[in-house]
C-alpha cells in the first residue's frame, strides 16, 4: 500500500457552520454582515470566497467539533452546547470558544413530569433521565453528587417519559413549549447555550492567521454595531459631563464648539456640538431627560458598520 500523502498547507481560512438547522441561516447572515461573499457549490457543501480568501463548509452541527479537531477548518459556528458536550466526552477535546454570537439562546434543562413537586438534585437519584447530551448531564449529576443512569436519544426525547423509556429528560429548551406539549417542566438548568465561535487551540500560521484576525475584527465590530446608536445633540459647555452621564454605555463624546451664524459672520454660541456612540438603548425616557437637561436637537442615527 502506498503511503497517504501529507495534507498540503493552505492558505485560505475556512469555517464550518450549520448546512441547516436553528443556526445556519443566522450564521450565514453574520458572516455576509462582515462582508463575506461566496460561490456555492453544486452540492451546496462547500462556498468559495469571492471577496476574501474564506471559504464555508457547510455541515451537520455535530461533525463541525471534528472538523476543527482534524484541522479540516479553522473556526467552526456551533452551539455552545455541542461544543461543551464533545469537550466532555472526548471526542474533540481541547476547542475553545473564541467569541460568543448573540444569537440561538438557549439552555439545557432537566425537564420532570408537570406534577412533580420538585425540590433539589436528590429526587433524581436512580432515574432514568433521556438525553442527548449524556456527558453534559453525567457531568452535571456527579457534581451534584447523584447516581442516575442516562438514556442517550438522538431525538424526541421529550417523549421518552411518555413511552416508558425514561422517568426525566434533559433537553434543550427555548419557550418551553416542546416540555409543556408532553406535560413536562423545566426544573434546572445546566447549561446556558447559544451560537459561538469555537477554533482549535493556537492561532493559524501565515495568511491564515491574518485573515483570522481580520474576521475577528470584523464579527466584534458587527457585534458592537447591533445594540449601537450615534446620538447627536447641541450642549451647553458647563452641562457636557452632566448630559454624557445621562447616555447608555457611551464611549468617549466627540466634542466641537457650536457656532452660530450671525450678520457678522460665525460668533460663539456657548454650546458644543456633541456626537456620542451609546452602545445601549437609547430610549425616549433617555432623550427626554437629556431634553431636560439642557440639550438640544436631539438626533439618533443607526451604525452601519464599525472596526474596533
Amino acid at each position: 500500500m502506498p503511503p497517504i500523502a501529507a495534507r498540503e498547507p493552505r492558505d485560505r481560512l475556512r469555517v464550518a457552520i450549520q448546512k441547516s438547522g436553528r443556526l445556519g441561516d443566522p450564521a450565514r447572515d453574520l458572516l455576509s454582515a462582515v462582508g463575506l461573499t461566496w460561490r456555492e457549490s453544486r452540492d451546496r457543501l462547500f462556498c468559495f470566497g469571492e471577496g476574501l480568501p474564506i471559504d464555508l463548509l457547510l455541515v451537520r452541527d455535530d461533525d463541525i467539533p471534528g472538523l476543527l479537531t482534524e484541522g479540516v477548518a479553522d473556526f467552526g459556528i456551533l452551539g455552545r452546547n455541542v461544543l461543551a458536550e464533545t469537550g466532555l466526552d472526548g471526542t474533540a477535546p481541547g476547542l475553545e470558544e473564541v467569541r460568543q454570537l448573540g444569537f440561538g439562546p438557549c439552555r439545557l434543562a432537566i425537564g420532570v413530569p408537570e406534577g412533580w413537586d420538585y425540590e433539589g438534585p436528590a429526587q433524581l437519584e436512580g432515574l432514568r433521565i433521556a438525553t442527548s447530551y449524556p456527558a453534559i448531564t453525567q457531568d452535571w449529576l456527579r457534581r451534584h453528587g447523584v447516581d442516575a443512569r442516562t438514556v442517550t436519544l438522538s431525538g424526541s426525547v421529550e417523549i421518552a417519559p411518555s413511552l416508558g423509556q425514561a422517568d426525566v429528560v434533559c433537553d434543550l429548551v427555548s419557550s418551553g413549549g416542546t416540555l409543556r406539549a408532553n406535560s413536562l417542566k423545566p426544573v434546572e438548568t445546566l447549561l446556558e447555550s447559544e451560537a459561538v465561535l469555537a477554533a482549535p487551540p493556537g492561532r493559524p500560521e501565515g495568511v491564515r492567521g491574518e485573515l483570522a484576525d481580520l474576521l475577528l475584527r470584523r464579527l466584534d465590530g458587527v457585534r458592537r454595531v447591533a445594540d449601537s446608536k450615534v446620538l447627536t445633540a447641541r450642549v451647553p459647555r458647563g452641562r457636557v459631563a452632566e448630559l454624557v452621564g445621562l447616555l447608555p454605555d457611551a464611549e468617549a463624546p466627540i466634542l466641537t464648539p457650536a457656532l452660530e451664524l450671525g450678520p457678522d459672520g460665525p460668533t460663539d454660541s456657548g454650546m458644543f456640538a456633541v456626537q456620542a456612540l451609546c452602545h445601549g438603548e437609547v430610549s425616549w425616557a433617555v432623550l427626554e431627560r437629556l431634553k431636560a437637561a439642557g440639550a438640544e436637537g436631539l438626533t439618533v442615527l443607526p451604525v452601519e458598520g464599525m472596526l474596533v
